[in-house]
């Protein structure tokens, strides 16, 4: 398998879980990684900051650049990528991992709520792409991977969040979008999304606490997935929307054993993805 070594990854709300954990392999390769995240102080809930992520990073092999960035933010966004083209010379992959949830039917859904994960789910990812292009375009092989669902138009999907399916699809429509505006260009523009429950802090704290993590698949099989999409040629390889279990399967791994929290516990479905 061909190596990230030298390569420049920008990844947002990279400083715990799915976006750490890609991170994580990067680095691991000797990549370049900017971690743009709000958190600077620990959280009771929330483990990991910028410059935790920055610490691991560094252990993991690669070069880190820590960012406090809010991506509703322009200026931010803007400060950290100049930041990072001038500390590592360019950008080669972009991961869109920064995101919010709210699992609330309609009338239970508060517009600040509403507000928040559209500014951080559909605008942030629009707009740090949009950041990031001019130096994607100057990038030898350039990547952009949202860790977003497929386009699964069933009504299952948005009856019970309608708000937060919303927010995650417009994440995909940037995919689908982008893919199709920058095909001649070269820039691949994918999406990820795990088959099962990830083993993250939203999954504890949100979606049934420890029972849940239980149930749960670790963010190496993510971060894995990725790794694997990232050394795929942007040209031919874009506007998919790739599931981590085909991901894995597609490169010749079926055993996913050793990703289980718990191998004894029944794996719990994602939503947008039924399970197999």
């Amino acid at each position: 398998m061909s190596t990230l070594k030298g390569k420049t990854v920008f990844v947002t709300g990279g400083s715990r879980g799915i976006g750490l954990a890609i991170a994580l392999r990067c680095a691991a390769d000797g990549a370049n990684v900017t971690i743009a995240a709000k958190t600077v102080e620990p959280h009771p809930k929330l483990e990991g900051t910028i410059y935790t992520a920055l610490d691991q990073i560094e252990r993991a092999g690669g070069k880190g650049l820590a960012c406090q960035v809010d991506i509703r933010d322009e200026e931010l966004v803007a400060a950290a990528v100049e930041k990072t083209v001038s500390t590592f010379g360019g950008i080669d992959i972009l991961i869109n991992n920064a995101s919010a949830i709210s699992l609330t039917p309609t009338v239970h859904t508060e517009m600040k709520r509403y507000d928040l994960m559209h500014n951080i789910n559909t605008r942030g990812t629009f707009m740090v792409s949009k950041a990031c292009i001019p130096h994607l375009l100057k990038a030898e092989n350039p990547q952009v991977l949202n860790i977003s669902p497929p386009l699964n138009m069933e009504p299952k999907w948005f009856g019970p969040h309608v708000a937060y399916t919303m927010a995650k699809f417009g994440m995909s429509m940037c995919v689908l979008g982008m893919a199709e505006e920058f095909k001649k260009e070269g820039i691949a523009f994918n999406a990820l999304w795990p088959r099962t429950v990830i083993a993250t802090a939203a999954v504890r704290n949100l979606l049934g606490g420890e029972q849940a993590i239980k149930g749960s698949r670790k963010p190496e099989i993510m971060a894995d997935a990725a790794h694997i999409i990232f050394n795929q040629n942007a040209r031919e390889n874009s506007g998919n929307f790739y599931v981590d279990d085909e991901v894995m399967a597609a490169a010749g791994i079926t055993d996913l054993g050793k990703y289980a929290v718990d191998p004894d516990a029944t794996l719990l479905p994602d939503f947008f993805v039924d399970p197999i």
